[in-house]
């Protein structure tokens, strides 16, 4: 038995230009299940914070509308949108807090992982979108910098994570995708990995 790491090597073009490199299929499991699995607890314990903020007597407290009324910046181009958002409270605030607890479950347990994948980078894209400070003509200015935040590139490891089927690592989609009802509708496996 061998005890050097199973070694790949990946092909592609990307701009035009081929990429080839070797990688380890040990340590990218690892690192996808640990990223999954940090992912997972961002998701978890922001829509548990939400959830719990007004103590077990008031599950539901939380509210998005001083932060979409007041946090967004007037330069914001999106600041009307985002305004807008903040007369439907009852209908944002549970799609923030339950959307959170379902996204963090699927990608704990591996389960439709690339629909919940899916489903955080569009609200990471929302949060994003929310802090820009100006707009395109200045450098999409930020609270800490330009153009990129944590939401950012919370986006980009969701991304990548569904692309690489993260799901299917010691995940539920696994055995979802061996199940007779998606063999037989090849459509589902867009939702899994």
């Amino acid at each position: 038995m061998s005890t050097q790491p199973s070694e790949r090597t990946l092909q592609a073009e990307l701009l035009g230009r081929e990429v080839t490199f070797n990688y380890s299929e040990t340590w990218l499991a690892y690192s996808m299940l640990g990223l999954r699995l940090v992912m997972a607890w961002v998701f978890l314990q922001a829509g548990l914070s939400k959830l719990f903020e007004g103590g077990i007597s008031d599950p539901l407290a939380w509210s998005s509308a001083g932060f979409l009324q007041n946090a967004i910046a007037e330069a914001n181009p999106l600041s009307g949108l985002f305004a807008w958002f903040a007369n439907y409270g009852s209908i944002v605030d549970p799609l923030v807090i339950f959307g959170q607890i379902l996204i963090g479950l699927a990608l704990l347990f591996g389960v439709f992982f690339r629909f919940a994948a899916l489903m955080g980078a569009i609200q990471m894209a929302m949060f994003w979108t929310a802090a820009w400070e100006g707009g395109l003509a200045q450098g999409f200015p930020m609270p800490n910098g330009y153009f990129i935040d944590s939401s950012f590139v919370y986006m980009l490891l969701l991304f990548g994570l569904g692309a690489w089927g993260a799901g299917r690592i010691v995940g539920v989609d696994r055995a979802l995708e061996e199940s007779s009802i998606v063999t037989e509708n090849p459509w589902l496996r867009y939702l899994l990995g």
